[in-house]
């Protein structure tokens, strides 16, 4: 079975099966299979990390910038896990197009918010080991891969590619 959708990026309606729209959602669950680990282990490091006996040692800078990756790293946990559970909250879904659309927004931001955490746990760990120039020379090449990586790359291909 069909259906006519409008598609936001094309800016016209289109057809959609039943079928493209179920292996769409299921491409949307395998991604939040691979983001859901690297926000997890990030956070499971920032939780033992004020247990080393290190931790007292650093500066009042350098716990507002854990603090700051802390917050950003467990936000982006639940960003990114909020869809399967609301998916599993709302069964049987009534409409499965716009929970797609909302599942996409809370993805995006949980990556987001996963994107500045890496680079402020970045930032944190290489000032600590190299010093505070390194590390914000380091993190700004961390932010700058993830941004090329993670947002301009999809955005070519797609307009280029026709990926």
């Amino acid at each position: 079975m069909s259906r006519q959708i409008f598609d936001e990026n094309e800016g016209r309606h289109r057809q959609e099966d039943d079928d493209e729209d179920d292996g769409d959602f299921s491409d949307m669950l395998s991604e939040m299979r691979i983001l859901l680990p690297g926000a997890q282990m990030l956070t499971a490091f920032l939780i033992i990390l004020p247990f080393n006996g290190g931790f007292a040692r650093i500066v009042h800078s350098e716990k507002l910038l854990f603090l700051a990756t802390f917050v950003l790293s467990l936000t982006s946990l639940v960003l990114l896990s909020a869809p399967a559970v609301q998916h599993r909250m709302m069964r049987p879904l009534k409409d499965r197009a716009r929970f797609k659309r909302v599942a996409t927004k809370l993805m995006v931001s949980g990556s987001l918010t996963l994107a500045i955490a890496l680079v402020l746990g970045t930032d944190l760990v290489i000032s600590e080991v190299f010093g505070a120039k390194v590390g914000i020379i380091t993190s700004g090449l961390v932010a700058l891969l993830i941004l090329v990586v993670w947002w301009w790359m999809p955005r070519y291909l797609k307009k280029h590619a026709g990926v």
